[in-house]
This record gives structure tokens, sequence and C-alpha cells, in this order.
């Protein structure tokens, strides 16, 4: 069981609300109280993270109690609970993060963003997996150079898109990232992908697209953006600069 005890009105405002919206149970005591029999995690404030002995003590901040509620849930299910990031690559990746068989948080980001988004996620876990799905080929390859100090694995992801029902529309990367943060991958550091003439032709009519003056970047440049070096609204900075 998961016991709130803080004497922070913003912490216990947080963390409650949380826990309440992923519909876990949970109790609530003064920090001074005897702890129930079944406690099994303790989701406390800072001034009171030493005061609870014999059983796993989670500290919360007042501005992220998503994390705090992540350790607990985290802790509470064990060696069940090991944390596994599943990413559906794309211009915008749907990002799924699991605990053991859990859906505790997805996003979807701009490719840019999904690194950070992933590292901060990863970043208080023990021993985190992060399986990255084998399609866009060129983002996925850059979001596997990208990521530092994690194991990652390239996961086969033919079938993981699952049929949308009515009203569900734009769910499908977050749906196919917790396909794939299900299934083994093999272990890779690095991804090196040429890209293909048409991967290149569409990497210039996009910039062509961003451009004011409707003109496309060259096939250097083009390269660049593919490698992850550059977005295309820098390469087309670069572009203009060229120009004068």
């Amino acid at each position: 069981m998961i016991v709130v005890a803080t004497a922070d009105f913003e912490v216990y405002h947080g963390v409650v609300n949380e826990l309440r919206d992923r519909g876990t149970g949970f109790t609530t005591i003064e920090p001074d109280e005897e702890l129930p029999d079944r406690t099994a995690v303790v989701v406390t404030d800072d001034g009171h993270a030493d005061d609870f002995e014999d059983v796993t003590t989670i500290v919360a901040e007042p501005d992220d109690p998503r994390r705090a509620v992540d350790q607990a849930l985290t802790a509470v299910r064990g060696d069940g609970g090991r944390t596994i990031v599943g990413v559906d690559p794309g211009r915008k990746p749907g990002i799924a993060v699991l605990a053991g068989e859990m859906v505790v948080a997805a996003f979807q980001v701009p490719l840019a963003d999904a690194v950070d988004v992933i590292q901060r996620e990863v970043s208080e876990a023990t021993d985190p997996v992060v399986r990255i799905g084998d399609g866009s080929r060129l983002q996925s390859a850059k979001l596997v150079n990208d990521l530092e100090d994690v194991r990652v694995e390239l996961v086969d992801e033919t079938g993981t898109t699952p049929y949308l029902g009515t009203g569900t529309r734009g769910m499908d990367d977050v749906l196919a990232a917790v396909n794939i943060a299900r299934l083994e991958g093999d272990v890779v550091d690095a991804r090196e992908i040429e890209p293909t003439d048409g991967e290149l032709q569409v990497i210039k009519d996009r910039s062509r697209e961003r451009s004011e003056t409707n003109r496309a970047i060259d096939e250097v440049l083009a390269r660049r953006v593919a490698a992850g070096e550059l977005t295309i609204d820098e390469a087309l900075d670069e572009h203009r600069d060229g120009d004068e």
C-alpha cells in the first residue's frame, strides 16, 4: 500500500490528485503518525525524508508530483516494475513509459524534443531500457545516436500500430509506442543510415514548404538534416546565409 505522509500542502495536493487520477489505492497520515501495517511505500516531503525506517521512502517535489508517483508505483511492483520506454519514431514520435506492464506516462513531441523527454523519464530509474521502433529510418537513427547512458534496443515494429476506431484519431503513434515497449529488440549503440534519394527529396520538399521564398535547400544541407545535425529551419538559415 502507498502511504502519503506530509505536512506540505503543495506536496499533499499534487501527490493525492495524481494518485486519484490513476485510480491507485492509497492512504494518508500525518508525518508523526504510526504507519499502517501494510505500508509498502511512503511518499513524503523533503523535511520528513529521514523519519521513516524499514520502508521505501520517496520524496516528492511540490512542482513534480508525477515523478514521485511513478517511483512509488514502480517500488510497489518490485522487480516487475522495470522502467521501459517505447518509442514510435517519426517527425513527432510517440513515447510511452511503462513500469512493468503498467503505462505510467505518454507523450507525443517534436523529434527535436524527444531525447530530452526520454532522458528525463529514465534519469532516476534503475536499469531502464529504451525500445525504439525500426521504422522511420532517419528519425530512429537520430534517436539511437543521441541517447546516452541508457540501454537502447531496436525493435521490429511490424504490426505495432493498432486499428483505431471512432474518436481515437491521433492516438496511433502513442499506442504503437506502448506495443513497441512490450517487445524485446536488439541492443544497439549506434545506427548509421545512408539516406535514399527519395528521403533527401522529401527533406528538400519540406524545406521549400517552410521557405518564405519557396526555395529548397541543397543536397549537402539535406544530408545534414537527414543525419540529425540540423533542423530544417536551421538548414534554411544556412542556405540563406550562403546566398548573402
